[in-house]
């Protein structure tokens, strides 16, 4: 069996999402303005300038260090950010339904304020288990997430090897 040289994770660019969580959170509103589901939220401005920033690092690589397998999230913004990072990359890629973000459930588009006053419970709940524990009502725990999200030798059918990723990485390219 082939050795893995290395294994390069990028997490996707700046999403939309990420934008109006943080206007959310700091203007104290209780849920986030979003009309996408999740796995539709586009890329910012910012995200897509990011995965520019990527395909410049990746065209500068040498080549031993070049990826020869990408792996990807089928969501919106980790397509975006592939089809940019991997724009001049002549480089197969795989779209992986267990690189999918972790599924929040109840606590979908609510803010840290909107989870203490819609369902404070759940926030004495998530103190008491620990962020990594913690599975809301109808969502993923982080172990979970960590624990079902590994790529096995599935993909060595494209005569690449790509052995587990164990860690967190959803929402990543994943050069092998």
């Amino acid at each position: 069996m082939a050795q893995l040289g290395w294994l390069g994770v990028v997490r996707h660019g700046q999403s939309a999402g990420n934008v109006a969580a943080a206007a959310a959170e700091e203007a104290g509103h209780e849920a986030i303005d979003l009309a996408e589901r999740d796995a539709d939220v586009p890329l910012s401005t910012l995200g897509r300038e990011q995965a520019a920033a990527v395909a410049r690092w990746l065209g500068d690589l040498p080549p031993e260090r070049t990826p020869q397998l990408a792996v990807v999230s089928p969501y919106l913004r980790t397509r975006q950010t592939a089809d940019l990072a991997l724009a001049d990359a002549d480089l197969p890629v795989a779209y992986d339904e267990r690189l999918r973000d972790r599924e929040l459930g109840v606590l979908d588009l609510l803010t840290a304020t909107g989870v203490r006053a819609r369902l404070p419970g759940e926030e004495e709940r998530r103190r008491r288990l620990g962020k990594f524990y913690y599975r809301p009502p109808g969502g993923e725990s982080w172990a979970d997430a960590a624990s079902g999200r590994r790529l096995t030798p599935r993909h060595g059918d494209t005569g690449y090897l790509a052995r587990e990723i164990v860690d967190e990485v959803a929402h990543t390219i994943a050069a092998v």
